[in-house]
């Protein structure tokens, strides 16, 4: 099993990139390869996935990228190719939807539907976060919420808008994206 591979990018395809260590060409399947520049060298945390069919290798920029995909994939009836594509967005966003059960969010990646953002949400939540992460989420969320309840918005309407806003972002920036989706 690999932990990482260290190596310069010499290919990037669709849902690929090609690294290049110690004159072998790897083919790492990556959530967001055109994040990768050909030419330069990358440290990518690996997965090696093992099937009677297929070898693959699965990379991550991060270990959190790759925590998180572990533990998508052993969700049921949620397999590499269909974590990945998650991995593609905000991976924060990602765990808040999971902790507050936010479905819509998970059924918008391609081959989760119903069912499957259930089983995610049954399997995944409170195991993403740590405790005192929970609670700096909840403080976030409470300053943005202060903050438009004194620009006229009931908190009614707030709590409706709250799943579709990004925990990681700054506050200034949550309550932009919170003045879109109240103006909607």
């Amino acid at each position: 099993m690999y932990e990482y591979i260290k190596g310069i990018v010499v290919a990037v395809d669709s849902n690929a990139i090609i690294l290049e260590v110690a004159g072998i060409g790897y083919c790492i399947f990556t959530a967001s390869p055109y994040s990768f520049e050909i030419g330069i060298e990358y440290k990518l945390y690996v997965y090696q996935h093992v099937r009677e069919d297929e070898i693959s290798l699965y990379g991550f920029k991060t270990k959190e990228e790759k925590d998180l995909f572990l533990k998508l994939t052993s969700v049921k009836g949620l397999g590499c190719k269909m974590a990945l594509p998650i991995l593609a967005s905000n991976v924060s966003g990602v765990i808040d939807a999971i902790e507050r059960e936010n479905i819509l969010y998970l059924k918008k990646f391609p081959k989760i539907g119903d069912k499957v953002a259930r089983q995610i949400i049954l399997d995944l939540k409170g195991k993403l976060v740590e405790p005192n992460q929970n609670v700096n989420t909840l403080d976030s969320f409470s300053e943005l919420t202060l903050a438009l309840n004194s620009l006229g918005y009931k908190s009614a309407d707030i709590k409706k808008i709250l799943p579709n806003i990004q925990v990681d972002l700054d506050i200034q920036t949550q309550i932009k994206e919170a003045l879109k989706l109240l103006l909607k």
